[in-house]
């Protein structure tokens, strides 16, 4: 279960303020629970957990093991919320230098528009049996749609049973995948029409990648879905004092939201954060601007400024109880000068223990320093407890968002450079 530790926001943050925005929290909670409040049509990722689809998990989990026996690499095609989440996923729970066994190398293309990249992935292929999941629910998204153009005309050309390599998730009905495949025969997933990409890592956009990675996609689920029930009620709820801290601290005059991180493995979790919160609250002149910092890489570069910058942020630690790594810092062994290194000290200690020292020293040194910061505790990076994590930050940022009078579940801004893009590039 998820904790919640904001000892080190209570200097910063007057009790009868914090309390006004609880009340204000409970009232955006309730606009969620009974989609009384703007985008309240786009809550599907709600409906999914409360009323599972068995037949559909089923369907997954057997293209998955037919992907897991027969490819090499599954290449996801897709931007934002169509591959942040089953990335996020993905990198947690896989191994850093490799894959988890019997599983082909995810790998993903449409989130950018570099043609080197996309031309070193299709050499990447050559000799090796690809599938392919493109996710859009347009089909013609610039970036996803050009990189499916190349790497199906790729498996077109190296396979004759192409057509049974792609699956696409998009829309129900309307869209370039749909045209595609009414010619072509795709298998197809759907992406709920309310559900919006940044809330779709629960549903087949994100689900089919993490099976497919060997990743138990029932537990991720039940995480999701237990923790719904957990954050039903306004009373001692972790998800609507994170909201309300933050909007008070927002209230304040702080702009910028650094969630920090102490294990490189949930950095990719962090960018699904990122886009999370930044596309929820960013609109009508206001919100948090959230940035991801991975610890103690970043306090060597970005630190300085955190500790001693202009005072205009505020910090979440997303920490973990339980790494389940033993590895201490080893002995010297023999005879001979001793402690050369200056590490003698450490010897023994586990690096989790170490992990944990630089953790605090870090939350107490931010607190000297004038940024409040609060730890949400994870109490390991599992399938479940990933799937808690999601839930609970799908339903903080609906609370925030409320809390500013914006909808949640909108992207009006993103538009704004596809238009001046499309403008330079001649399409009509």
């Amino acid at each position: 279960m998820l904790r919640l530790d904001y000892e080190h926001i209570l200097p910063f943050v007057d009790p009868d303020d914090l309390d006004r925005q609880l009340v204000g929290a409970r009232d955006a909670h309730r606009l969620l629970i009974e989609k009384s409040g703007p985008g309240g049509d786009a809550t599907g990722w709600r409906d999914l957990l409360i009323q599972p689809d068995e037949a559909l998990l089923q369907d997954i989990e057997e293209t998955a093991r037919r992907i897991r026996e027969e490819a090499d690499i599954l290449i996801c095609i897709g931007i934002g919320g169509s591959y942040l989440g089953a990335e996020a996923v993905i990198q947690a729970l896989s191994p850093s230098l490799g894959r988890n066994e019997g599983s082909p190398e995810v790998l993903f293309a449409g989130h950018h528009m570099s043609g080197a990249y996309l031309q070193e992935l299709l050499e990447h292929l050559h000799g090796k049996s690809v599938f392919v999941n493109v996710i859009s629910k347009s089909g013609r998204t610039l970036e996803p749609a050009i990189a499916f153009r190349c790497i199906r005309q790729y498996l077109e050309k190296h396979f004759d049973d192409a057509d049974q390599r792609i699956i696409v998730t998009t829309d129900p009905q309307k869209g370039a995948l749909n045209s595609l495949r009414a010619r072509r025969g795709y298998k197809k997933y759907v992406i709920p029409g309310n559900v919006g990409g940044r809330f779709s890592v629960l549903t087949p956009v994100g689900l089919l990648p993490v099976a497919v990675a060997g990743i138990d996609i029932r537990a991720l689920f039940e995480g999701a879905a237990e923790t719904l029930v957990r954050l039903a009620s306004p009373k001692n709820n972790p998800a609507l004092l994170y909201a309300a801290i933050r909007s008070v601290l927002l209230q304040q005059g702080l702009c910028i939201d650094l969630l920090s991180i102490f294990e490189p493995a949930l950095s990719g979790f962090g960018r699904w954060w990122q886009q999370l919160f930044g596309e929820s609250e960013g609109k009508n002149g206001t919100g948090l601007f959230p940035f991801v910092a991975q610890y103690s890489t970043d306090l060597h570069s970005i630190g300085q400024y955190v500790q001693e910058g202009q005072r205009s942020l505020m910090e979440t630690f997303l920490m973990v109880e339980r790494t389940g790594n033993a590895l201490s810092v080893p002995e010297e062994p023999g005879a001979g000068p001793k402690d050369l290194d200056g590490l003698d000290y450490l010897a023994g200690r586990p690096m989790e223990t170490i992990n944990r020292a630089a953790w605090e020293g870090t939350a107490q040194a931010h607190t000297d320093g004038g940024v409040p910061n609060m730890t949400l505790w994870m109490q390991e990076i599992s399938p479940t407890c990933l799937g808690e994590a999601i839930y609970f930050f799908e339903h903080a940022v609906s609370v925030s968002a409320y809390l500013l009078n914006v909808n949640p579940f909108d992207q009006p801004g993103v538009e704004a450079y596809k238009k001046e893009m499309f403008t330079r590039l001649g399409r009509s």
